[in-house]
């Protein structure tokens, strides 16, 4: 029988939160007396989660869980929970339970008042710095304007969609992904509901600084070429900038039969154009980097166990997926 939920749960080391996140998850489906799946993905945790999820697996039919070979990333791990989704609808939701398990009530609601796409919007971020809190605004806002797209702001991954939207996004084959911002480029009816974030329940954040900024350039490097043509206007702007001085110089010798001797001034000009190029090559690199990761056609992610998915493996282009 086809659930009608089917909650996506990745995991990376949450063995302090994984029973607890299962707890909450089932108070809160198991009232409302409809069919659901709970979807645990282990992206390569090195300490006790999986065995823990293998244990309630054990206990409760509902529970499924996949494994990769290897850590390949919470984008990833979200990707793989769409591609072996059996609901009709699908809900994403870390195990820390910052985001509140009961908050996908108010979700399912505006699901089957007929919205495609229900995301949770944070109204207050409790236990994170000021920090994280800043700059989080700061690009959201920033991303939505280097993008084509609107992409809501103070949003993450925790939100509702429905099946229709999961198939499609199983036909998207690339490798750095945003999955929220996929979703927005999907379009469908979208709304939001709103909530609190609390702190996490135990553990670690498993999002540190550099992976936020690996997550920001994923976003900005799938959603848009502006960072490109703002390298071409820089490049146009210090160039004519060079001409300019080089005509002053040479006025300066023909007519003026003089020059101002400035090695500082020639160094620091020199040293600004160096800065300059190098930072455009590093743009440009940044875009040909991805290219080269797409078009070398590995999989997307590499599944070793499954425990409630009996359909044989198969590897397709994007990913190792049980079919």
């Amino acid at each position: 029988m086809q659930a009608t939920y089917t909650i996506i749960v990745p995991l990376f080391n949450e063995e302090e939160v994984v029973q607890e996140c299962y707890q909450r998850l089932v108070n809160t489906l198991v009232p409302l007396n409809e069919p659901f799946e709970i979807l645990f993905v282990n992206d390569g945790s090195k300490d006790r989660t999986a065995e823990i999820v293998h244990q309630i697996c054990q206990k409760d039919s509902c529970v499924k869980l996949i494994e990769f070979a290897r850590n390949f990333g919470h984008q990833i791990a979200i990707s793989a929970g769409f591609d072996h989704a059996n609901g009709k609808a699908v809900i994403v939701i870390d195990a820390d339970l910052q985001d509140p398990p009961e908050a996908m009530i108010p979700m399912m609601e505006r699901w089957k008042q007929g919205y495609d796409v229900v995301y949770g919007k944070r109204i207050h971020r409790k236990g994170e710095t000021w920090f994280k809190k800043i700059t989080a605004a700061l690009f959201y806002r920033f991303l939505n304007r280097m993008t084509n797209i609107q992409i809501p702001v103070d949003v993450g991954d925790f939100r509702l969609i429905d099946r229709k939207v999961c198939l499609y996004l199983r036909r998207l084959p690339e490798k750095h992904r945003y999955v929220r911002g996929l979703i927005s480029w999907l379009g469908f009816k979208q709304t939001y509901v709103e909530y609190i974030r609390e702190k996490r329940f135990a553990g670690e954040t498993k999002y540190p600084l550099r992976k936020m900024i690996k997550l920001a350039f994923d976003a900005i490097t799938s959603f848009s070429i502006k960072p490109l043509r703002l390298a071409t206007f820089m490049g146009a702007f210090f160039s004519l900038g060079g001409v300019i001085y080089l005509a002053i110089v040479f006025w300066q010798t023909l007519v003026q039969q003089s020059t101002v001797p400035g090695w500082a001034s020639l160094i620091a000009i020199n040293l600004i154009f160096s800065g300059v190029t190098l930072l455009i090559l590093g743009i440009i690199g940044e875009y040909v980097g991805r290219i080269y990761e797409e078009v070398k056609g590995r999989p997307l992610y590499v599944i070793c166990n499954t425990v409630g998915i009996h359909e044989s493996t198969t590897i397709t282009k994007d990913h190792t997926s049980i079919e």
